[in-house]
C-alpha cells in the first residue's frame, strides 16, 4: 500500500520530528569520511524548511553502548549546516527540559539536531515512555531513514503511536524503486548476487527466483554453488550448511542460475598475494577463490546489456584488495552502461560505484543495506508499516 509523504500534510509553523539516517563512517579523529547519507536527506529537509516547518532531526551514529563522546552528533550537525547554508543547532540530549525549552524557542525554518538517539537505552528497546518523550517535542513525525526501517526502535516505530507519521522523499524513493523489483519488474529481469555466504541471500533468492529471468552468482557464495556441482574449490569459502540448498537450487532452476566460468585464485588473502586466473574446474587444492574472472565478466555483461530490470546485491570478489576488485568493477561498468532500470542494494557496492564514478548512472542505489534486503525478501519493515497509508483521512490527507 502507498504511504503518505510530506507532500500530503501541512507543515507550516508545525514542529516536525524527522528521523534521518546520518550513520556516516567516521575517521579516527571523528571526521566524516563519506557524507552521502546526509546529502540523501537534503531534499526532504529543504522541502520542510521551505514550507515553514520547525525541524527537529534525530539519528543514530555507530553502535555506542550508552553515552560515548566518539559518537556525538556534533560533526554531523556541522556538515549538515555547511550543506544547507544555514545554522543547525546541535543539542546534547534527545529528551528533557533543555530540549523542550530549545524547541519552544524555535521559529519556522529553524533546524535542531538532537544527540545520538542510541545513547538512550530506550531507543533500541522501543521503550514506550522514551518514544512518548520524543513525540512530545513535535506535531508531526517524518521518517526518511529507510536504512533503519527494519528496526522497531523508539525513533522509527514507537513515536508513530503518538504522532501522525509520513514518509520523506528518500523513504518514498526507496519504496518505489525496491517495490518495482518485487511487484512487476520489466523483463528480462536480471538479479546479480555476490557477497560471502549463501545463507545471507536465501530470502532474496526465494522471493525473486520466480520473478527473475536470470540469477548471476559471484562473490564468496559462488564457491558453495561450484562445490554443489561437484567441483573442487581448494581453500575457497564454503557455506557447508547450505550446500544441499545450493544443490537443490541448481536442480530446480538450471536455466536461470548462471555461475562463473573462470575465477581469480590467490595463495592468500592479502595485497601482496600471488594470484592467477583459472577455469572453475581447475582451482588448485591450496588456493583460494577471490574474484570472478574476465571471461565471466564478459558473460555476465551480456546478460546485463540485454536486461530491462537489474537488481544487484553483493560484490563479485574481495573488493577491498585492488587485485581482487576487477570482477566487481567489470560488472559495475556493465550495469552503469545498461539502459535497464538498475537498482543496487546498498552496502559495499554503493561505495564501489561511487569510487568508480558510476553512481550517477544507476537508477537507484539503496541507502539501506539490511533494510533493502529484508524488503526484497518480502518482509514487513516496522518503520514502513507504521507510516500512514495514502487514502486515510488523518492529518489532512
Amino acid at each position: 500500500m502507498k504511504k503518505k509523504t510530506v507532500r500530503d500534510i501541512d507543515v507550516s509553523g508545525k514542529r516536525v520530528l524527522m528521523r534521518v539516517d546520518f550513520n556516516v563512517p567516521l575517521g579516527e579523529d571523528g571526521s566524516i569520511l563519506d557524507d552521502r547519507r546526509i546529502r540523501a536527506a537534503l531534499p526532504t529537509i529543504e522541502y520542510l524548511l521551505e514550507k515553514g516547518a520547525k525541524l527537529i532531526l534525530v539519528s543514530h551514529l555507530g553502535r555506542p553502548k550508552g553515552f560515548d563522546p566518539a559518537y556525538k552528533m556534533d560533526n554531523v550537525a556541522r556538515r549538515l549546516s555547511e550543506l544547507l547554508g544555514k545554522p543547525v543547532r546541535k543539542l546534547d540530549a534527545c529528551v528533557g527540559p533543555e530540549v523542550k525549552q530549545a524547541v519552544e524557542e524555535m521559529k519556522p525554518g529553524d533546524v535542531i539536531m538532537l544527540e545520538n538517539v542510541r545513547f538512550y537505552e530506550g531507543e533500541t528497546k522501543n521503550d514506550p515512555e522514551f518514544a512518548r518523550q520524543l513525540a512530545e517535542l513535535a506535531d508531526i513525525y517524518v521518517n526518511d531513514a529507510f536504512g533503519t526501517a527494519h528496526r522497531a526502535h523508539a525513533s522509527t516505530e514507537g513515536v508513530t503511536k503518538y504522532l501522525p507519521a509520513v514518509a520523506g522523499f528518500l523513504m518514498e524513493k526507496e519504496l518505489e524503486f525496491l517495490g518495482k523489483v518485487i511487484s512487476a519488474p520489466d523483463k528480462p529481469f536480471v538479479v546479480i548476487l555476490g557477497g560471502a555466504k549463501v545463507s545471507d541471500k536465501i530470502g532474496v533468492i526465494e522471493n525473486l527466483l520466480d520473478k527473475a529471468d536470470t540469477l548471476l552468482i559471484g562473490g564468496g557464495m559462488l564457491f558453495t554453488f561450484l562445490k554443489a556441482k561437484g567441483l573442487e574449490i581448494g581453500k575457497s569459502l564454503l557455506d557447508a550448511e547450505h550446500l544441499d540448498y545450493a544443490k537443490g537450487l541448481l536442480e530446480k532452476a538450471p536455466d536461470k542460475i548462471v555461475l562463473a566460468e573462470d575465477v581469480v585464485v590467490a595463495d592468500k588473502i592479502a595485497p601482496d598475494a600471488s594470484y592467477k586466473i583459472v577455469p572453475v574446474d581447475s582451482i588448485p587444492p591450496d588456493w583460494i577463490g577471490v574474484d570472478i574472472g574476465p571471461r565471466t565478466v564478459e558473460t555476465f555483461s551480456n546478460y546485463i546489456k540485454n536486461a530491462k530490470t537489474i537488481f544487484w546485491n553483493g560484490p563479485m570478489g574481495i573488493y577491498e584488495i585492488e587485485a581482487f576488485a576487477e570482477g566487481t568493477k567489470g560488472v559495475a561498468k556493465a550495469v552503469a552502461e545498461s539502459p535497464a532500470l538498475s537498482i543496487v542494494g546498498g552496502g559495499d557496492i554503493a561505495a564501489a560505484l561511487e569510487e568508480l564514478s558510476f553512481a550517477d548512472k544507476i537508477s537507484h542505489i539503496s541507502t539501506g543495506g539490511g533494510a533493502s534486503l529484508e524488503f526484497i525478501e518480502g518482509k514487513e519493515l516496522p518503520g514502513v508499516a507504521a507510516l500512514l497509508d495514502k487514502g486515510c483521512c488523518c492529518c489532512g490527507g
